[in-house]
This record gives C-alpha cells, structure tokens and sequence, in this order.
C-alpha cells in the first residue's frame, strides 16, 4: 500500500524564467506554506495572516489539478 504524502502542493505560479511560488499545506495540520525560488536561491516560511497567525485550510486537502 502507497504512502500518503504529508505535504501537497496547492498552488503554482510562475516558472522556469519567472520567480516561481507554491503554497503547499501539511496534511495533518493544515497549515499553509510558501515556498518561493529564483534562480539558485529559494525559501520556504510559514503563511501568516492578518492577526500574525498561521493560516490553516481546512482538513482533508486535495492535491492540485
């Protein structure tokens, strides 16, 4: 029986050229990531909202399409 992966990529944008930028959520939490690369470089951090606070989507996630 396959695994489930822990984390699922929601949303892509850019690219090759561009700056590219995923939001990726934890499966068993729910708490939303931003994961940010250019070139050589890239980070990965927490997406907060207004309050400070982490945003949570809710349970169960599905994957992008």
């Amino acid at each position: 029986m396959a695994k489930e992966k822990r984390f699922v990529k929601i949303l892509s944008e850019g690219g090759f050229a561009d700056n590219l930028m995923q939001i990726w959520v934890d499966r068993q939490t729910g708490v939303n990531y931003l994961y940010s690369a250019s070139g050589y470089s890239g980070g990965l951090t927490v997406l907060l909202d207004r309050d400070g606070k982490p945003v949570v989507s809710p349970l169960p996630i599905r994957e992008e399409e």
